[in-house]
């Protein structure tokens, strides 16, 4: 006996058509899902009070980065990991070899290149030296004599009577301090992880229908 096998052209087209519209659904869904989760960090992080700067930092990027496939993926980062993670898991700090942590108050001002000041930094840049106070209750502190000018910052005193010289508490010392959890990255994640199943069969079903 001799079977013989013939396939309907349509069939093959209708097939290739299928896949093609799975490719599409499957990549478009990705890139919903990773621009969505990219845009749900970045409204966390501002609703967290951590500025639109940070929240800039959460970037998206779809694979292939063109055209469409079953293996279509969608990467989320951000080009300030160290940042976010802290805010996102709510490390214990400690200090580097057992000393101080030093956390600038309103009266150090700003650092010249981004972030807090460092003790070395202030002494530098504002000719005073710091003064350590021990308390028997609550943080130590570094302080200089000087005045506060109009932005509250301890600078160098020029009265020769001394009038408006004071002690300001320029940092606090502190052993270890513990970040607060502001981010939940996670739960978004998982939405979006979970938004997949709906996304392809939405986007499949569109593509079937035109």
């Amino acid at each position: 006996m001799k079977l013989k096998l013939d396939i309907d052209p349509d069939i093959v087209a209708m097939m290739a058509a299928e896949v093609a519209a799975s490719e599409r659904a499957v990549s478009a869904a990705m890139r919903e899902a990773g621009t969505g989760l990219k845009s749900d960090w970045r409204g966390q992080i501002i609703g967290a009070g951590l500025g639109r700067r940070l929240a800039n930092s959460i970037r998206s990027q779809n694979f292939p980065r063109s055209g469409e496939s079953l293996d279509a993926a969608a990467l989320v980062w951000s080009k300030a990991p160290e940042i976010i993670s802290a805010h996102d898991t709510g490390p214990l700090i400690r200090s580097k070899g057992g000393f101080w942590l030093a956390i600038p108050l309103p009266a150090a001002g700003k650092s010249t290149r981004g972030g807090r000041i460092t003790p070395g930094e202030w002494e530098r840049r504002r000719g005073l030296r710091l003064r350590f106070v021990y308390r028997r209750t609550g943080p130590s502190l570094l302080v200089a004599e000087g005045r506060l000018n109009t932005k509250g910052q301890a600078v160098v005193s020029r009265s020769k009577t001394g009038r408006g010289k004071v002690t300001a508490p320029i940092f606090l010392l502190v052993p270890q301090v513990k970040l607060p959890k502001r981010l939940n990255l996670d739960r978004d994640a998982d939405r979006a992880l979970d938004s997949l199943p709906e996304l392809i069969v939405a986007n499949w079903v569109g593509v079937r229908l035109t």
